[in-house]
């Protein structure tokens, strides 16, 4: 039997984890989260959440992957054998794959406006002229196509290079340039008049401001941050060396994204209150609102595409992941290569993104349940598939796994200490699940 490949290193493993986590939520959705609700109010309870919910699931998916050593079908195939519960493999498998087919449509926008940046002509004279070009350019028939493909060339070379030599070692590339950016920019933010104003209502709480709605909110920002519900984690623990701490490494992977999505907020905040605009704006903060910003900065032209190198950088990371979920269940499900595996899922990716990208423009009028293509895969993934799936993951992992086998692979057989064992359990098996049915029920307007 073939030795199933692992990470070559801690650092490795860690690094490909976060690149997993980390993606343009963090940068953007955050800090407008964020703006939306209180500022430093919403910190708090997020910090908070993120702590406990999102390392609680993410730990359940970190057993599930080492504990198999499968891909997310055959994790339960695995460890529930002759059961139903393989259906949540299959509900990860189809949710990456589908989040890959959107999610590389906005990745390829990042790629255009760096072109437009380092060529000098991302400029106009003001916010309505942002948007219209960003108007234009998303309802394009050719341009965003192009880099659709762009950029699933670049995660299908990744992916088909393997774990070690493709995964790995892109991501203890790619990381520490998304980290070094990050600095950058934060300099540079609080270089900016005014930054101070920024910076207070980000860190200073107006415990006031603290309501249900900001709970649940900051609730589903912290599990979706943390790519849980989606197989990526458990595809990637899979490939864990079975002498790695899980419990420290999800402590390192969650800490780190939390630290990302932080940082994010250094930049967004004293930029637009140096500006006097409000963060609560959507992709259009990105892509119309900073931009604009960056014209009016000394040197705009490289601090924006300094910025959109950042969101590459971010958006490559997760999607590696994404497409590695697919590609890891067809290849030890299906018994393909890893090169068709890869391939079947970068060609799906392309056409699923061209349908994506199209219903900007020549397809904007095809609407199912009133939505186009891309708000419809949207909406699914984020509101239904990732938070059922992470629910269940837990009631799977709380309830119908033997708890000496559960501590055991914890521990490590016994080698490692996990004083929280007791703690973690109660938390899996009764309040990560009722607090995730509360953010899916938000999620989908019924609370």
């Amino acid at each position: 039997m073939k030795q199933r490949a692992t990470f070559n290193s801690k650092l490795g493993l860690i690094m490909a984890s976060v690149g997993s986590a980390v993606g343009l939520g963090n940068i953007w959705r955050f800090p407008c989260e964020a703006g939306e609700h209180g500022g430093g109010a919403f910190l708090i309870v997020y910090v908070f959440c993120v702590m406990i919910l999102g390392m609680v699931v993410m730990l359940a998916e970190f057993f599930l992957g080492r504990a198999s050593q499968q891909d997310s079908v055959g994790a339960f195939k695995i460890l529930a054998p002759r059961s139903m519960w393989k259906i949540l493999g299959y509900n990860g498998v189809i949710a990456a794959f589908l989040i890959f087919g959107f999610y590389s449509v906005v990745s390829g926008w990042t790629l255009e406006y760096m072109y437009q940046s380092i060529t000098g002509n991302l400029n106009a004279n003001s916010v309505e002229e942002f948007t219209e070009n960003f108007g234009s350019f998303t309802s394009d028939m050719f341009r965003p196509i192009l880099w659709v493909l762009v950029f699933t060339l670049i995660t299908h070379f990744v992916v088909l290079s393997g774990v070690k030599k493709g995964i790995e070692r892109a991501s203890k590339i790619m990381m520490p340039m998304l980290f070094v950016i990050l600095i950058i920019l934060c300099i540079r933010s609080l270089m900016l008049p005014n930054s101070l104003a920024g910076l207070k209502f980000f860190f200073n709480p107006d415990f006031s401001k603290i309501t249900s709605g900001v709970v649940l909110s900051a609730l589903g920002q912290a599990f979706f941050s943390v790519s849980v519900g989606m197989g990526c984690m458990i595809t990637y623990a899979s490939y864990f060396h079975k002498s790695i701490n899980m419990p420290n490494t999800a402590v390192s992977v969650v800490t780190i994204d939390t630290l990302v999505a932080i940082l994010a907020g250094v930049i967004i905040f004293p930029a637009v209150t140096s500006f006097g605009i409000s963060p609560s704006q959507g992709p259009t903060l990105v892509f119309v609102t900073l931009p604009n910003i960056f014209q009016q900065m000394p040197f705009g032209s490289l601090w924006s595409f300094i910025f959109f190198v950042l969101l590459a950088i971010a958006a490559l990371t997760s999607i590696i992941s994404l497409h590695e979920v697919a590609t890891a269940y067809l290849h030890e499900q299906h018994r393909m290569s890893r090169f068709k595996a890869a391939t079947i899922v970068s060609s799906g990716g392309f056409v699923l993104g061209v349908i994506c990208s199209l219903s900007f423009g020549v397809l904007s009028h095809v609407k199912i349940l009133g939505l186009t293509v891309f708000d419809l895969l949207d909406f699914v993934t984020a509101n239904l598939m990732l938070p059922i799936g992470g629910m269940f993951i837990c009631i799977f992992v709380g309830w119908r796994v033997n708890k000496k086998v559960l501590k055991a692979e914890l521990t490590n057989n016994g080698t490692l200490k996990f004083r929280l064992f007791s703690v973690f359990v109660f938390l899996v098996k009764y309040v990560a699940p009722i607090i995730i049915a509360l953010v899916c029920i938000k999620q989908l307007g019924l609370f």
